[in-house]
């Protein structure tokens, strides 16, 4: 999958752990990357923590989609930080699945949570 995320390359993301039900995906924050406050965008924030949501909930043949998710911003981030988000399963019941995703900054302060709900569908991945 991450092969072909051209959007994700693009940010400059990093996979850092890839296992079944859980990621690490993290990123360096860039100029062009800043807001008008010069403040990290929140949706580049929302899309490291949706990248590792994806990630932790494609551990098969099937392709796994978002049905949802939720984020909380804790704490803003400047051009030059890293951030790191660590996806992690908390449920899957038949097609649907519900993770957690803590957005970390480079001294380990919380950036902001994000609730991903999945949702399994009948593709395989190509």
């Amino acid at each position: 999958m991450m092969q072909r995320d051209a959007a994700s390359a693009m940010l400059g993301m990093q996979v850092d752990a890839d296992e079944p039900g859980r990621a690490i995906v993290s990123m360096t924050v860039r100029d062009d990357m800043l807001n008008g406050f010069a403040i990290t965008h929140g949706g580049l924030v929302f899309a490291l923590a949706d990248t590792a949501f994806a990630i932790a909930c494609n551990e098969d043949e099937r392709v796994t989609v978002a049905s949802g998710a939720d984020i909380t911003f804790l704490k803003s981030t400047h051009a030059g930080q890293v951030l790191t988000a660590t996806a992690v399963r908390r449920i899957v019941s038949g097609r649907n699945g519900l993770y957690d995703v803590t957005v970390r900054d480079e001294a380990g302060d919380v950036v902001a949570e994000f609730r991903g709900r999945s949702i399994t569908t009948n593709r395989s991945v190509q």
